[in-house]
């Protein structure tokens, strides 16, 4: 059974998994056809490396630095195929065509610079991967941007991004490293006010939510160990977000605590993105949100390296 790489070089981490495939023939995939060997992220924190909107000499060394530590455990696990993507701090860059090359360059592997629509879609495709989901909108805060798609009967339409995610919050609002009241008003604000930029925004209104990415993780996560450190919910409310977020208010020092044990490498990303959630779980009236396992990275590998037409 070959083994196959994907690197998700995000805004917060970089991120290697190593997927066992069981067949890689098949024209179709599901979770069942694959499974995780290895799962090695490191926090690179590439947002900070942004200045005037441009992405720093110093970001470009960090990043190709991780990026060659990751290829060197790829080829313990002699993968067939290793492919980089990259998603909104690159995309997003005013020099993304040169950094991208400086990147390639210094780590020796080419990187795929993954369109907001792409990046929408292969969380769709990952998502779905493990269920049907026949309607609702999949909502995906990444450390740079929000992406959000609207499914109906199955199929994925209107694929956006925001350009506002829980790292890149933090940074233009947060003083300290929890947001105060005002500092969470204000994330929320932006938000609502990028929402209203959408062409069609109510098209993604729906009663129930589908969540991925690390964000939201991060927030069941803490919701899990709010209630006595079990298993993490697999679904979440507003009222469970409204929860959390209140709590951060009203006792900031006991909440940091907690925290750190539930996700101490995203404790300064962890309220922005609670934030985001409930300003999404108001605007689109939904009810529920269903936490998926699978995400961007299994959809680039299903799509992008698996499907005939990628081989």
């Amino acid at each position: 059974m070959p083994n196959y790489g994907v690197v998700d070089l995000g805004s917060n981490s970089i991120r290697l998994v190593v997927y066992e495939v069981k067949d890689d023939r098949l024209t179709a995939y599901t979770n069942r056809d694959f499974k995780s060997l290895a799962n090695d992220k490191v926090m690179a924190g590439l947002a900070a490396y942004v200045e005037n909107g441009a992405f720093t000499q110093a970001g470009i060394e960090k990043a190709a630095s991780v990026l060659k530590g990751h290829a060197k455990r790829a080829r313990f696990y002699r993968c067939k195929r290793l492919e980089v993507f990259a998603t909104a701090v690159l995309r997003n860059a005013t020099n993304r065509a040169e950094a991208v090359a400086a990147i390639e360059d210094a780590s020796g592997l080419p990187i795929n610079l993954l369109s907001a629509r792409d990046e929408a879609h292969l969380g769709f495709v990952g998502a779905t991967c493990d269920r049907s989901v026949k309607r609702g909108t999949l909502v995906d805060i990444g450390g740079g941007s929000t992406e959000l798609t609207r499914i109906e009967n199955g199929r994925d339409f209107d694929d956006a991004s925001i350009g506002q995610g829980s790292l890149s919050s933090f940074a233009a609002h947060v003083r300290s490293i929890l947001p105060t009241g005002p500092e969470m008003d204000a994330i929320a604000a932006e938000l609502l006010g990028r929402l209203a930029e959408l062409p069609q925004a109510e098209a993604y209104r729906a009663e129930t939510l589908f969540g991925i990415g690390g964000s939201v993780r991060a927030a069941a996560k803490m919701l899990a160990q709010t209630a006595g450190g079990g298993a993490r919910p697999k679904t979440m409310t507003p009222d469970d977000v409204r929860a959390i977020l209140h709590w951060c208010r009203v006792d900031p020092d006991a909440f940091a605590h907690t925290a750190l044990k539930a996700s101490a490498e995203r404790i300064h990303t962890l309220v922005p993105g609670c934030v985001i959630l409930l300003a999404l779980f108001e605007a689109f009236e939904a009810k529920r949100l269903e936490i998926c396992k699978y995400g961007v990275r299994e959809g680039y590998l299903i799509e992008r390296m698996l499907s005939p037409s990628a081989r």
